[in-house]
């Protein structure tokens, strides 16, 4: 009888994990990973091989893992959003089976799966992924491969958290195995240059069907700023701003946020990486916000500064303005063949410029104490995504993502009139790069600061939510 039940549930299990009802559409489709790693082969050397590891589960509380989050560049390849697994990609036909590649996956097991979820498995990663040769990854260790015969092992660096774990078939053994079949110890460990160089080079540059959720998940994150600037009063908690984000990223179908949301009032708003959001009270002060959803895997990363009142003051104001100018003269240059430091080089000469006018400073060199950060990034499936940086031959191309985010940060005992101290404002945009000019991609949520005060006087759907007091 209880052979019988386990049997049972097991069919149970197994039936329940192959089918799933109401998925998105519009994810990457197989066609797309594949296309990436054709494109990926064409640029490594010949005789070569490279292997793509997944990223390994992070423990959240004690027997409670945070939500997986795949190694974009395994995902990029791929499709696979799972852990322990490893793909291998060769530049030429392998075997009497012409093979080029091999992707090993987590195993079914139907157990597990009623606990942690869907797992694709082999059959998985051939219908849904498009691969033709795939195994089990504790089948990695008597695959058989002769790494010695390659000119060049191309390779990422290897993580370094992950724990060890007796299973065939985890991350840990995984590494181990391929450390050993690759002779690699800490001492001839080789440089892991050319993997980053062919990664930048392929994800820096947006395809069509990329282009397609990076305007998605900016649009919405878009939707998200305007809400809060609608919504937002002097009693309003940072935490509660944040949430607003994080409903309205959730309502538009988004996994979540692509970073931790900054969200600083007053003197927090000057705290580049202010993560706590923990003010109950945002007052009568500017309210930072640096929030961006990730749909699909893809990032977006928005930041809007305003003030809680509706209102800015004369001071907060004229810190504003040159911000936005500074931005707008970034804009003008934003274009293919631009030197990717001239964006940085532009904010930080029209930023020094307002701020010695306001009396500020005295010394353009002393723009850096009150805007310490550079003006862009390369924006995609990493909120600060891969692609070339080589300092001043680093030239902007079509189809480039990069962000445009200028900011003045004067905190308390600042060396100026403190009429300015707690004055934070960023802004910033998402911006790609075309032949002869740009598109804000983040267009949908106001700069100005009249829009933004005239955004304020509109009432939110946020306002007239009533939940009882605790």
């Amino acid at each position: 009888m209880k052979q019988f039940l386990f049997l049972f549930v097991c069919a149970m299990i197994t039936s329940f994990t192959h089918s799933q009802e109401n998925l998105p559409t519009d994810y990457l489709t197989k066609e797309f990973h594949q296309g990436r790693r054709e494109a990926f082969r064409a640029l490594m050397p010949a005789n070569s091989v490279a292997i793509v590891f997944s990223y390994p589960e992070r423990v959240f509380s004690r027997d409670i893992d945070y939500n997986y989050h795949a190694n974009p560049d395994m995902y990029y390849l791929s499709g696979y959003k799972e852990p322990n697994a490893i793909l291998l990609i060769f530049k030429e036909e392998q075997g009497l089976e012409k093979y080029n590649e091999v992707l090993f996956v987590r195993e079914r097991n139907a157990a597990h799966e009623m606990w942690t979820g869907r797992r694709l498995g082999v059959e998985g990663a051939k219908s849904k992924l498009g691969f033709t040769t795939v195994y089990n990854g504790k089948d990695f260790n008597a695959f058989a491969i002769d790494f010695a015969k390659f000119d060049k092992v191309i390779y990422d660096k290897f993580p370094t958290d992950v724990a060890e774990n007796n299973n065939p078939d985890n991350l840990y053994a995984l590494l181990k195995s391929f450390k050993a079949k690759a002779g690699i110890t800490q001492e001839n460990e080789t440089s892991t240059d050319l993997f980053n160089k062919i990664t930048s080079s392929l994800r820096e540059i947006k395809t069509p069907e990329e282009l397609v959720l990076m305007r998605k998940t900016v649009k919405l994150s878009c939707i998200a700023h305007n809400e809060v600037m609608k919504a937002v009063g002097p009693d309003m908690s940072e935490n509660e701003a944040d949430g607003i984000h994080a409903y309205i990223h959730k309502h538009y179908g988004a996994e979540g946020e692509g970073y931790g949301p900054i969200v600083g009032a007053g003197a927090n708003g000057c705290i580049l990486h202010y993560w706590e959001n923990n003010a109950t009270k945002i007052d009568n002060q500017l309210l930072l916000m640096d929030v961006g959803s990730e749909y699909h895997g893809y990032s977006a990363d928005v930041t809007r500064t305003i003030p809680a009142n509706g209102k800015f003051t004369e001071e907060q104001k004229a810190i504003y303005q040159i911000v936005y100018d500074a931005q707008e003269a970034v804009f003008k240059i934003c274009k293919e063949g631009t030197p990717l430091v001239a964006l940085n080089e532009t904010a930080k000469d029209v930023i020094a410029k307002g701020l010695i006018k306001l009396g500020i400073i005295t010394d353009p060199k002393d723009v850096k104490l009150y805007y310490p950060h550079s003006c862009s990034h390369f924006l995609g499936l990493d909120v600060h995504d891969k692609g070339t940086y080589n300092g001043p031959q680093t030239l902007i191309k079509e189809n480039m993502i990069l962000t445009v985010e200028p900011g003045i940060y004067i905190p308390a005992n600042s060396k100026c009139d403190k009429k300015w101290w707690n004055i934070g404002v960023r802004i910033e945009d998402d911006i790609l790069m075309l032949k002869d000019s740009y598109e804000n991609l983040s267009a949908d949520s106001p700069r100005k600061w009249q829009d933004i005060e005239a955004l304020a006087k509109q009432k939110s759907t946020f306002n007239d939510m009533k939940l009882p007091k605790i």
